[in-house]
């Protein structure tokens, strides 16, 4: 498959957690600090606003890419990946989509289906402000913005967020921080 995605791809039967690179907002900008991390990473998830299709093959390159198109995404990226992603990964239920909100704070078409259904796992950009926070108003949903890995934007510090998934859990989240934009 062409983003590196294999339906065999586990680990669940070794017990060892599966590493996850989280990134937003690369807006066509990606360095050797992003790929470093998503070449050590077993899976890497993009939340949108990828900026071009180059990027999004240097990332599947690397590894298995799961990624949405964001707002600034034209038409090949569009065609390349949904909007909204729901997925499970080592038994976690993940949403991801890229302008989705943050608790108590959703984006009119995210909260009824986050509320109706909420995965274990919330993922959106599009804020470039990195957030990892608890629902408990959905179950105690963990979500993570993972800032912007990319210079456009407003923010001052690039960052990305790993996390290690096994048997449904998250557990080891890091912020990244790649330097200045």
């Amino acid at each position: 498959m062409k983003d590196g995605w294999k339906a065999t791809h586990s680990k669940s039967s070794k017990e060892i957690p599966v590493q996850v690179l989280i990134l937003s907002d690369t807006h066509g900008f990606l360095d050797e600090a992003v790929l470093r991390h998503a070449r050590e990473a077993d899976e890497t998830w993009h939340a949108g606003d990828i900026g071009n299709v180059q990027v999004a093959d240097v990332l599947a390159d690397a590894g298995p890419l799961r990624a949405v198109y964001g707002n600034i995404d034209g038409m090949p990226l569009r065609q390349r990946f949904p909007g909204q992603l729901r997925f499970t990964a080592e038994g976690l239920d993940v949403f991801m989509t890229h302008i989705g909100g943050y608790p108590g704070k959703y984006d009119r078409g995210i909260g009824p289906l986050l509320k109706r259904n909420p995965p274990g796992l919330f993922i959106s950009g599009h804020s470039h402000i990195v957030k990892v926070m608890r629902d408990p108003a959905l179950g105690q949903m963990i979500h993570i913005n993972p800032g912007a890995a990319g210079r456009e934007g407003f923010h001052r510090v690039r960052t990305v967020v790993k996390i290690q998934v096994m048997k449904g859990r998250v557990s080891d989240v890091r912020v990244v921080e790649l330097g200045n934009r």
